[in-house]
């Protein structure tokens, strides 16, 4: 019999199947532990994913390849089936296979069998499960964003920034020297938006901090870290506020529905919040002149 886990995540229910046998079960998924949840009363689900290794890949027949992309962690090779869904097969660093994922175009049912060992498999279904919550949350204005997020005063304030400029050590240098803070999440934060207002949310994803809470706060700002040899910064106004954001989503630029979903909650966001760019050092100082510019009081 499967086993069936209940979780919640930025306030949406999430199922997860496993198919009977001893190689997939929760243990591939601790960071989960923080957001079980109890099987919601309405039934309704976010997503379900079902983990069973006899699932195979689509006959070739039947699916077009769309694309390759590499995740900084291994290679995504992505097929458009012929029902509208896709199949993603999951690669890890050293291009081992570890993951085959099946979705409907929603990502709202899903099916993934795991390869390997423990590590790989846990890196399969975790890339999974990413991939399906980014893509799900399309339908209901959330975004899963590439960022580092700080919470002060009940605010949270996400940093952005390509992988290695700094963000992690800017939002190091909040908890250091500025009071009032605690580290939401060091890497896959949530936006959502909730009655016209965002949210963001930690979740079971952040890199190579462990950081997983089930904590929620009002988004205070988004900021880009451009390193600069002086610090200083400035508010973005709404087209570039747009472009600055918009690759910090997850998003999927192949499928028009789901794309232009995600545009229209990046311009809802940026509608309601302030985005800017600092220009900064790696010191106390640039923290102070941060904090004094974008903090709600």
């Amino acid at each position: 019999m499967a086993q069936s886990h209940f979780y919640r995540i930025a306030e949406h229910c999430v199922r997860i199947d496993f198919a009977e046998g001893d190689r997939n079960s929760v243990r591939l998924l601790p960071s989960f532990q923080p957001f079980e949840s109890e099987a919601p009363s309405d039934g309704k689900y976010f997503f379900h994913l079902t983990v069973d290794d006899t699932l195979r890949p689509v006959p070739k027949e039947r699916r077009e390849r769309i694309r390759k992309f590499d995740t900084g962690n291994g290679e995504t090779v992505v097929d458009l089936i012929d029902d509208g869904g896709y199949q993603y097969i999951i690669k890890n660093i050293e291009g081992a296979e570890c993951a085959l994922l099946r979705s409907n175009k929603e990502f709202t049912e899903c099916h993934c069998a795991l390869n390997g060992n423990y590590n790989m498999r846990s890196f399969g279904l975790n890339n999974a499960l990413m991939l399906i919550f980014a893509f799900a949350g399309s339908y209901h204005d959330t975004l899963l964003i590439h960022a580092s997020l700080v919470r002060q005063n009940g605010y949270g304030y996400a940093f952005i920034a390509k992988s290695g400029t700094g963000k992690s050590t800017h939002v190091s240098l909040w908890l250091r020297h500025l009071p009032g803070c605690d580290l939401m999440n060091d890497d896959n934060p949530i936006v959502r938006i909730i009655d016209g207002q965002p949210y963001i949310f930690g979740g079971p994803w952040s890199g190579k901090t462990p950081c997983y809470r089930n904590v929620k706060a009002r988004l205070g700002a988004i900021t880009r870290i451009d390193r600069a040899p002086a610090n200083s910064i400035e508010r973005l106004r709404p087209i570039e506020a747009f472009a600055s954001l918009l690759p910090a989503c997850s998003s999927m630029k192949w499928d028009e529905d789901i794309f232009n979903r995600i545009c229209n909650t990046v311009t809802r966001i940026v509608e309601t919040t302030g985005i800017y760019t600092l220009h900064c050092l790696p010191n106390k100082e640039a923290a102070i002149i941060c904090n004094e510019t974008i903090a709600i009081v």
